[in-house]
């Protein structure tokens, strides 16, 4: 199956690369951007509507404010932070000598939901060591398979400058994709809904900006000499939101007729309110966080954040996680080392709800003092304290304790002809285990 837009690419890949320019440029807009609100929607003017910024905003610098470090795999089946590795400051400080890695992954992300897709060109040293990754352009991007060698090539147009990169030196996240390859604009498939919003807010823009209300009518009961002259000096004393509500004074019988629809009656408020919503359910963000506040309460909104914690940063995380997997790590470097987002900050409850799991992992022995000083941020205690401890209830002993202490018993009552043994059972015996 042949797709058009590549199809057209393909002959005319061996152009000149300000043709190559051109042809992307060409193609996006092809790609179809026009909206029946009379709206163009691009993923530059996207932006303009306040809720789609609000979800980019919220989403970008929800994933660049995560850790992101490089993990070694112990033998034991743990982990350690491989601090060595060269991969580690790259990801999780700074990404190149312009960015650290809180701007390289917010920029990342807003292209990955602008544009469907993120790149950036891979730069080694020498030895081969990862020391920097640039972000490139999704718009400026074009990506197709070699018909001999069956790879993927990404063409890349910077101005009038054409650069093809191979897969190794490129990082590439998808988004939702048709191919599994090139993933598709969001921006594209729901330029409706932003349409709508960008006309809903022209048209509340245009009528508080014209407080003449152009969709009236002044009536003279006679003939007016210079109708434009009468005009111009109507909106000279009424128009804009300074002169709104001021009282007009109409001569020589004239009467003014509105003729325009109110936005009450045209139902304005609540269709901008719908569509901050239809833009939340595209992004898949909780209202409450672009300031929607009209469902929620104080009862519900933590677990809506930990639901988009779960259902909506969590796929992006996923992507990030083995995007990097498949292009930052070799063949023997992925049987030992990892990267993974920390996310135990997003999902943190209130403080009695902390202290009260903490409690419960203390108590069962797994999690020791230092564990949780660790999850609240706090400096370990000394081993001389005891902040590697973990300790269970006396009372709860494994089922072949309780028998091994059952045989004991019986054998030294036996021996001794008593009643009950040194070694029976004490049900309050505390049982300390450490690592």
């Amino acid at each position: 199956m042949k797709i058009p837009f590549l199809a057209r690419f393909k002959e005319e890949r061996n152009t000149t690369p300000a043709a190559l320019a051109d042809f992307i440029r060409g193609a996006d807009l092809d790609y179809g951007r026009g909206s029946n609100s009379g709206k163009y929607v691009s993923e530059d003017n996207a932006l303009q509507v306040s809720a789609v910024y609000a979800c980019v905003k919220v989403l970008a610098e929800t994933i660049a404010s995560l850790p992101l470090p490089v993990y070694i795999r112990e033998t034991s089946g743990g982990k350690t932070k491989a601090f060595s590795h060269p991969l580690y400051p790259v990801l999780h400080d700074l990404t190149n000598s312009d960015m650290t890695s809180f701007t390289f992954r917010e920029l990342m992300m807003t292209y990955l939901l602008l544009w469907g897709n993120a790149y950036a060109q891979i730069i080694r040293d020498r030895q081969k060591r990862i020391i920097a990754l640039e972000p490139l352009k999704p718009a400026n991007m074009m990506v197709t398979r070699d018909e001999n060698t069956k790879k993927l090539r990404y063409q890349y147009a910077d101005g009038a400058q054409s650069i093809e990169f191979k897969p190794e030196q490129v990082l590439h996240i998808p988004a939702l994709s048709f191919d599994g390859i090139v993933g598709i604009s969001p921006i594209a498939q729901a330029r409706e809904a932003i349409g709508l919003s960008l006309a809903t807010e022209e048209f509340g823009a245009r009528f508080f900006g014209n407080g003449a209300r152009p969709g009236g009518v002044l009536e003279h009961p006679g003939v007016v000499k210079d109708p434009a002259k009468l005009r111009e000096s109507w909106e000279q004393v009424y128009r804009g939101t300074r002169n709104s509500h001021k009282i007009a004074v109409l001569e020589e019988g004239m009467k003014y007729h509105e003729i325009g629809i109110p936005p009450e009656d045209a139902q304005f408020l609540e269709t901008r309110k719908f569509q901050v919503t239809e833009i939340c359910r595209i992004f898949r963000v909780p209202p409450h966080l672009v300031a929607d506040l009209e469902r929620s309460t104080n009862n519900n909104i933590e677990h809506q954040s930990i639901e988009f914690v779960v259902h909506t940063i969590r796929p992006w995380l996923v992507r990030w996680e083995q995007a990097i997997y498949k292009s930052l790590l070799n063949e023997s470097e992925r049987q030992i080392y990892f990267a993974r987002f920390t996310v135990d900050g997003l999902l943190r409850g209130d403080f009695n709800s902390r202290m009260a799991g903490y409690a419960i992992g203390r108590q069962n022995g797994w999690l020791s003092a230092n564990d949780i000083r660790s999850l609240e941020d706090m400096n370990p205690l000394d081993k001389e304290q005891g902040g590697d401890l973990y300790l269970v209830n006396g009372n709860m002993i494994s089922a072949s304790q309780a028998a091994m202490k059952g045989s004991d018993a019986l054998e030294s009552s036996k021996t001794a002809g008593a009643g009950a043994p040194d070694g029976a059972l004490n049900g309050t015996e505390d049982i300390n285990a450490s690592t």
